[in-house]
């Protein structure tokens, strides 16, 4: 059932639609309609619009402002910087609510194309890593590095350092405050895991240091979901999309991330579709045995902080959410197995 564009999203209880109706009557004209409507995931939705120029599928995406100005430099500074434009997801409108606390992304669709349950010898996975590889490179030493940390943040070892502290400092006082048995104790179990962590912190500086590749900019969430290849006129083109957690850090925190989501038996052919990108540029990737404790670092760094704010609602009104966040935190990091047998 068609509608006007004044009632997008009604009913959803979202905030700032009324400059995300006007974002999108520029963008589609005035006359567009709403064919279809539906969520894909929280605060993201996928819509098709009449216009007076054809159909215009579009992704509606909102944001908090500092992901939103992240991936809009990525998207319109960062990637064309180094010659990958369209590399990106297809930003084509922004809308921020008048408040400045909320700001939706409006992209064009790129339909069903992501890499999920696709097999590492896959040519669109070949051709994914292959981007990955071109973006490591290019901003290997790059002068807008700076930019980049200042604008986006560190995923080296600073980060790795800071949610494993920052967890620790969260359950402890979890603990103080007082806590029910079960919960105590997974609180102890994560406390004593944080603290290995820090203890082996140098250890792990220098792994990334020697073997975590160069330091460059980072995707920061590289699940198959967010790599999308589709058929271009010279072959696979892939993107990468939502770039909110983009930083800078060592390669290897890209790359494990990338490769962990692929089945073990499935991981060697797109390490090894990534290391010929990355030597055909000139660069050397370590063997992966020395990639060992940088991915792990990596894996644990960021399992770290996948905990801190489940701790944190623990204390601030979400404590049913958040104990059983912790739980899956800690059971994810027992079951942690190297990312290269």
């Amino acid at each position: 059932m068609t509608e006007p564009l004044g009632t997008l999203l009604a009913g959803t209880g979202e905030p700032a639609l009324v400059e995300l109706r006007a974002a999108l009557r520029e963008l589609a004209g005035v006359h567009a309609i709403v064919v279809d409507e539906r969520e894909l995931k929280r605060r993201v939705y996928r819509v098709r619009l009449a216009t007076a120029g054809g159909w215009r599928r579009l992704i509606l995406k909102r944001m908090d402002p500092v992901q939103a100005r992240r991936t809009a430099l990525a998207v319109e500074r960062w990637l064309p910087a180094v010659g990958l434009d369209g590399a990106g997801p297809p930003l084509a409108a922004v809308a921020a609510a008048r408040a400045g606390d909320w700001v939706w992304h409006v992209y064009e669709d790129l339909g069903d194309a992501h890499l999920a349950g696709a097999s590492g010898d896959d040519p669109r996975v070949r051709a994914a890593a292959e981007l990955i590889a071109a973006l490591h490179v290019r901003f290997a030493d790059h002068p807008l590095l700076p930019e980049c940390r200042a604008q986006a943040g560190d995923l080296g070892i600073r980060a790795f350092e800071t949610n494993v502290r920052d967890l620790g400092a969260a359950l402890g006082r979890i603990l103080r405050a007082g806590a029910e048995p079960e919960h105590a104790a997974l609180c102890e179990r994560l406390i004593a895991r944080m603290d290995a962590l820090l203890a082996q912190r140098d250890a792990r500086a220098e792994a990334l240091d020697a073997f975590g590749g160069p330091e460059t900019l980072l995707h920061g969430d590289l699940w198959t979901t967010n790599a999308f290849v589709l058929d271009g006129p010279d072959g696979p083109q892939a993107r990468l999309i939502d770039w909110d957690h983009a930083g800078v850090g060592p390669a290897a925190y890209d790359l494990s991330t990338f490769l962990s989501r692929f089945p073990p038996a499935d991981r060697p052919p797109v390490l090894a579709a990534y290391r010929a990108a990355v030597e055909r540029a000139g660069l050397a990737l370590p063997s992966a045995a020395e990639l060992a404790l940088a991915f792990d670092t990596a894996e644990r760094g960021r399992l770290a902080g996948c905990g801190l704010w489940p701790a944190v609602a623990v204390l601030d009104g979400a404590p049913e959410w958040g104990w059983r966040q912790l739980a899956g935190v800690a059971e994810w990091l027992d079951e942690l197995e190297p990312v290269l047998a």
